[in-house]
């Protein structure tokens, strides 16, 4: 047959109907996409749609010499496929039919087949000819438009960052020697302090520029830059100069707070003990005020008491040192207390001994080290007491009387620490799949045919689905860390247990999230992402400790957890959690009916897709573990057991819960900035990335689900299908994706990326 045996709008279909047929495996579902495709092309007449849907009855499919003719036809076009355009097969099918007829516009119903039948280059580069175009295309999304959206209101706080970091100073290279690299590190600090940066969360009145939402959002580009930059940049900032600011009051902000923004002091966040890392209430040094001296003593009463890993503890001249205060011989509980380290030469004062904690896994530029105090004595003006002082008689007052309430009030007030140590890790899994990503849209491996060129890896659909998921996830997450560190800062909302609890969560999940997605980056990249040049290996080191900064995640998950159950009290008891258990069965009674085999079956794409259905599964998931986990509590503190030992015996129950609410927390958030969204174009991909966030992480707990019966093995099966669909959907946007991150050239070191 020749090219005038079929209308114009026929031949556009001629190469697709070639690729479907060549392997001759088309399923009946296959067959309906396409059918439904030709059913609503409204350019094809009803001789066309004729035509064309009597190439797809399966017990009759097209004879031998019709698929020669249809190869003939293309090859006498000439016409090449180009890979890397953003639709490979409707733009190529496009082109020969211009060739023979002209004019002819882009099919949208075609590309409605080449995205749900998953059809990829390298599904038929063995078919036709293929040009190997190594320039970038224009694509469908612009990476500027996507990187605005995620900057949102901190555009011009964000791109000003972007702009200080090309400077020379914050150039990567490698660095091995830890004096070396820690006084880099160092140089850079005081750098960001010279523009103002270390001090960009405090009040205007100390150099600030009070926005602490724009402070949040620097740490992820930070990570760019370099991990130890990052982390050192918070612990002088963040961490010291944060508790001078939330837990000092005026004459610690006048007399010390400038002087931490602009690096001129230098100080550190002794919390930590060796005996107690993430247990800070049951910390063992103790600061004893003494009446008649006015004075307060630091002392390490043991020698496993000492103050462990502390951040800048080597180039420190103060620490915010974390002790149990006892005044008049009681025991008020921790608070920070300023106490000095060493003098204005640099060395250290009498009773302070500082130990180098040596090299690490990661972040080798932050020097970390162990404290010890031998009765230390500081004045009790050094006791940073905006939520418990010593008054002028030498008694201990505080308007917060409850010794826990008042606890987790001072550390509810450091909670910022934690939203920057996922936005750092998150900064670092970012990169890392830009790495990967641009790495496998150039790198080739593999082809059934030494005539052709080998496939790019970002065509396999294995290599496809451990990564794009993975993209999909660190929008979600960017997008909740914005929102906490909104819901953070709304000074309306002065009680932050809430925020509090789903921080905890949210830490933990993406900190996790981080190290995972880095290690499957390293692993898609071969051997070339364990070369050091490629930053891949730093970030692994460097981020794998994100999972115990600020809180063990481990620890954290539970603090989440107990926080969904009891409404953020702080403790339980028998008295206590009778009302909680009363508030929790009032919630769910009307919530956890038998689930409805039509909705347990349901396996459309519609119903797959629809935000609803994810809410409803992941509300669902959260809903009953706490009624499970809330009735197992009951049932052991009914027969005697303590609440202490009751939590123990269903802790993995709590870790799950905090998972489940976390991802619950995360999604919601997401797809409520989604509505704000104007850009109908822009909106549908990010509701698409949110689709495949929702049935991926579904899908991570479909045994659950399974053992619920909130999901049939058909609909189980169903949305492993749709999650390996989506990715192959976003295929051709995951060049745009990553681009969208906004990490700037100059920053973008890896050569595998370049």
């Amino acid at each position: 047959m020749t090219k005038e045996n079929y209308t114009a709008t026929v031949l556009q279909y001629i190469p697709v109907f070639y690729i479907i047929w060549s392997d001759d495996l088309l399923s009946a579902s296959e067959i309906n996409v396409v059918t439904n495709a030709i059913s609503n092309d409204s350019t094809l007449s009803n001789e066309d749609k004729k035509q064309l849907k009597t190439w797809l009855n399966i017990n009759n499919p097209p004879k031998n010499q019709l698929l020669k003719s249809w190869k003939q036809l293309i090859t006498n076009s000439g016409v090449k496929l180009v890979e890397h355009e953003t639709y490979p097969l409707t733009a190529f099918s496009q082109k020969v039919a211009i060739h023979y007829h002209h004019n002819i516009p882009f099919n949208e119903h075609i590309k409605k087949i080449e995205i749900n039948l998953g059809i990829q280059p390298n599904h038929y580069n063995h078919l036709f000819d293929v040009h190997i175009d190594l320039d970038k295309k224009a694509s469908q999304y612009s990476a500027k438009q996507i990187d605005k959206i995620l900057k949102g209101d901190h555009a011009d706080v964000i791109d000003s960052f972007r702009n200080v970091l090309s400077d020379p100073i914050f150039s990567w290279k490698v660095r091995r020697d830890k004096e070396e690299f820690r006084n880099h590190v160092l140089k850079q600090v005081e750098f960001l302090a010279d523009k103002g940066y270390g001090a960009m969360a405090y009040p205007e009145g100390y150099g600030g520029a009070n926005d602490m939402e724009g402070y949040a959002t620097i740490f992820e580009n930070m990570m760019w830059a370099d991990g130890s930059l990052t982390i050192k940049f918070g612990v002088q900032f963040g961490l010291f100069g944060g508790s001078i600011q939330k837990l000092g009051t005026k004459k610690h902000h006048d007399k010390y707070l400038g002087a931490a923004g602009t690096a001129e002091l230098l100080g550190c966040f002794a919390m930590t003990e060796t005996g107690h890392g993430s247990n800070v209430r049951g910390i063992k040094t103790t600061a004893t005020y003494n009446k008649n001296s006015e004075t307060i003593i630091i002392h390490t009463p043991g020698k496993n008491d000492n103050k462990e890993y502390i951040g800048n503890a080597i180039h420190s001249k103060m620490a915010s040192v974390f002790a149990q205060l006892i005044v008049n011989g009681k025991n008020e509980g921790v608070h920070a207390i300023l106490v000095p380290l060493r003098n204005e030469n640099h060395e250290l004062l009498q009773g302070i001994t500082v130990e180098d904690n040596g090299y690490k896994l990661g972040l080798n530029g932050v020097d970390n080290g162990k404290i010890w105090f031998n009765q230390v004595e500081v004045s009790k003006e050094n006791l940073l007491n905006k939520y418990g002082t010593i008054l002028g008689n030498g008694d201990y007052y505080s308007e917060i009387k409850n010794p826990n309430k008042r606890f987790f009030t001072m550390l509810g007030t450091l909670v910022g620490g934690r939203i920057c140590v996922a936005r750092a890790g998150l900064g670092g899994a970012k990169f890392a799949l830009t790495v990967a990503i641009k790495h496998a849209l150039k790198r080739r491996q593999f082809n059934d045919s030494v005539k052709i060129q080998e496939d790019l890896l970002m065509d396999y659909p294995s290599h496809q689905l451990r990564l794009t998921p993975l993209v999909a996830s660190a929008y979600v997450y960017h997008i909740t860390l914005d929102k906490m560190m909104e819901l953070y800062c709304d000074e309306s909302q002065p009680d932050k247990r809430q925020i509090e609890t789903q921080v905890a969560g949210l830490k933990s999940i993406i900190t996790w999230y981080a190290n995972d997605a880095i290690q499957e980056c390293r692993e898609a990249c071969g051997g070339k992402g364990y070369l050091l040049e490629n930053r891949i290996a730093d970030l692994k080191g460097d981020v794998d400790i994100f999972t115990t900064f600020e809180g063990d995640n481990n620890v954290l998950l539970q603090l989440a957890a107990k926080g969904v159950l009891s409404d953020f009290k702080a403790e339980f008891n028998s008295a206590g959690f009778s009302t909680v258990l009363k508030l929790l069965s009032s919630q769910l009674s009307d919530k956890l009916s038998t689930i409805n085999p039509l909705y347990t079956n349901k396996t459309d794409k519609d119903h797959l897709y629809n935000p609803k259905f994810h809410v409803h599964a992941l509300e669902h998931r959260t809903r009953r573990l706490t009624y499970t986990i809330a009735m197992r509590i009951r049932e052991y503190i009914k027969k005697g057991i303590p609440s202490y030992q009751a939590f123990l015996k269903v802790q993995t129950h709590l870790m799950t819960l905090g998972k489940a609410y976390s991802t619950e927390l995360a999604y919601k958030s997401f797809i409520e900035h989604n509505s704000t969204i104007a850009d109908l174009e822009y909106k549908a991909l990010f509701e698409k990335l949110g689709t495949l966030y929702a049935l991926h992480e579904i899908r991570k707990d479909a045994s659950w689900y399974l053992e619920q019966g909130y999901i049939s093995g058909n609909k189980s099966k169903a949305i492993r299908q749709r999650v390996e669909r989506l990715c192959t959907e976003l295929r051709p946007h995951l060049n745009s994706l990553v681009d969208g991150f906004g990490i700037p050239e100059h920053l973008m070191t890896a050569p595998i990326a370049n």
